[in-house]
């Protein structure tokens, strides 16, 4: 089973593309290195306090794969410089 979640978010903070960047790896390295999912920006790039959020993970029991997804969410929203306004979730 594939599970995907689009996260939309906002960094209020940044005020440029270099701030917005540096959160943006910055999460994403986090989350590479502490769950087994992948993560990618989907769109949004050039927009400094918005960005969209691909995670995926791939596993044969469901169960898992939305815990992969639901700890990958909350370590998103352990980041204080990023607020979540929009998540969507899929079953492939």
């Amino acid at each position: 089973m594939i599970f995907a979640a689009e996260v939309e978010a906002i960094i209020y903070e940044a005020q440029s593309l270099k701030d917005k960047r540096s959160v943006v790896k910055r999460i994403k390295a986090r989350i590479q290195n502490d769950h087994n999912v992948a993560v990618s920006e989907l769109d949004f790039q050039n927009l400094w306090q918005r960005t969209l959020l691909g995670i995926v993970t791939i596993s044969n029991d469901s169960v898992r794969a939305e815990q992969a997804i639901m700890q990958t969410l909350e370590l998103i929203d352990s980041f204080p410089e990023i607020e979540r306004t929009r998540t969507d979730f899929e079953w492939y």
